[in-house]
């Protein structure tokens, strides 16, 4: 069996042989580079398994080595980790944003480090699998055998993207370059009040497709996409989504059906606003997300996105659910939810 390998860019000599003096105990092929210019040509001669990466360096900065290693069939798909001082959520949003899959903040101590390479190898391993799952998932939505055909080759291209939990995806007023597909974990969008409080306008479940509205309609994202727990995601490109549209008439079809039901959702949301009980509105609520599926009966939701997504303040959501509780409707311990009655929460009357 092949040793794993492991390439380092790193423009600090110390924190390089540190680093790789680690890996080699723990039995890790390891390639170095002191720049970035030097990484992409040992990555291109090696192909390692996974890159550590700085990201101020001499020569090419670690976004260019990136942006180059992206570009290339051979190397676009290796785990990429950044080693980096630099915690501002501009440049960890940037990173992110192009591809990499994980940040280590210097200094890092030893079990962070194989944390994250294991982690990160363990999930490039699955990646087949997934890349399998998703599309097994897209003939639920893309039944014709050419579309399928095109999609297929698209989302090969693409890398699928692991996400921890509170990770943004994209912020409101982002231009709209993508539809995203959730294969594992689960997302919710999101919009801000003047007042500094957040209304969940939805939440997407595995099998589930957003941002799909602002990008057919051309215009920014309306809405922030956010993790609601580590996540698996691929997302398709507006060039390749506009592709399929024009040339597969049930492609589209099916994106409006997909639409239309977003609509009816949002409408039946403000009606149970507008007229429905706390209680009420919080039954169908719990009962939507046990519809989902997310965790078979249990639900790992915070009472914050309870109160975003049902509209009404976290000191009622406790209430309500301690009334719940006591009622023998849900379990609720160590913050899970575990829908015990779901057809009396369906049937509670306002």
């Amino acid at each position: 069996m092949a040793t794993t390998s492991i390439l380092i860019i790193e423009d600090s000599t110390d924190i390089r042989e540190s680093t790789a003096e680690i890996l080699q105990l723990a039995g890790y092929q390891v390639h170095q580079a002191p720049n970035g210019k030097q990484g992409v040509e040992l990555a291109i001669k090696h192909t390692p398994d996974l890159i550590l990466c700085d990201i101020m360096m001499p020569e090419l900065d670690g976004y260019g080595v990136l942006h180059l290693l992206s570009k290339r069939e051979e190397t676009s798909l290796i785990p990429f980790i950044f080693i980096t001082a630099k915690t501002e959520r501009t440049d960890m949003r940037k990173g992110m944003e192009m591809g990499a899959d994980d940040y280590l903040t210097k200094p890092f101590d030893e079990t962070e480090l194989m944390q994250a390479i294991e982690s990160r190898l363990n999930k490039s391993a699955n990646q087949k699998r997934i890349y399998s799952q998703s599309l097994s998932q897209l003939n639920a939505l893309f039944f014709s055998t050419s579309g399928l055909d095109a999609l297929k080759q698209s989302f090969n291209e693409r890398k699928v993207r692991s996400l921890k939990k509170k990770q943004v995806i994209y912020y409101e007023g982002d231009s709209a370059n993508a539809i995203y597909l959730v294969l594992s974990g689960t997302v919710k969008t999101l919009k801000m009040a003047e007042d500094g409080r957040e209304l969940v306008t939805a939440v997407y479940g595995p099998e589930e497709y957003f941002g799909i509205t602002a990008l057919l309609a051309g215009e920014e994202y309306q809405e922030t996409a956010e993790t609601i727990e580590d996540c698996a995601l691929c997302s398709l490109p507006k060039e390749t989504v506009d592709q399929l549209v024009y040339k597969y008439p049930d492609v589209a079809e099916r994106f409006i059906k997909i639409l239309a039901g977003d609509l009816l959702q949002n409408q039946q949301q403000l009606l149970q606003l507008a007229y429905h009980s706390v209680r009420k509105r919080m039954a169908g609520l719990l009962v939507r997300l046990h519809n989902k599926n997310f965790n078979s009966n249990t639900l790992e939701v915070s009472r914050d996105n309870l109160a975003a997504l049902a509209g009404m303040a976290t000191e009622t959501v406790s209430r309500v659910l301690s009334d719940f509780n006591d009622e023998g409707l849900i379990d609720r311990k160590a913050g899970k939810i575990t829908i015990l009655e779901p057809l009396k929460l369906q049937r509670l009357k306002n």
